[in-house]
């Protein structure tokens, strides 16, 4: 699936555009950045509750082109404008972070 993809399936807000043809090859959930940085595959979307400038950077590092903050967070303007500058979408959704890795798992992406 594609990111553009993924946002329309989830439904929510994308607060950043980022690349949306760039497939999607997995997810992952977590909100300890280092922990994040540990596991991650490349190219999954991330699932979090964070919303800071700091979770752009692991996205960069791993490679993530798709942050979805959950549980009704948005993302600050600082993260936005990073995550644009690197192609990486953002999607707030209202649902909890168990919600959404049960939505994505729906779709066929793999943990």
């Amino acid at each position: 699936m594609t990111v553009s993809e993924v946002c329309k399936a989830l439904g929510g807000e994308v607060q950043c555009e980022g690349n949306g043809a760039r497939e999607i090859t997995g997810a992952t959930a977590g909100d300890l950045l280092s922990f994040v940085m540990g596991t991650a595959p490349e190219g999954a979307a991330w699932v979090t509750v964070q919303a800071h400038l700091n979770v752009a950077a692991v996205a960069v590092l791993k490679d993530l082109p798709l942050i979805i903050i959950a549980s009704g967070r948005k993302a600050p303007e600082d993260l936005i404008e990073r995550c644009r500058t690197e192609e990486i979408a953002i999607l707030s959704v209202p649902e909890t972070l168990y919600a959404v890795c049960i939505k994505l798992s729906q779709l066929g992406l793999k943990g």
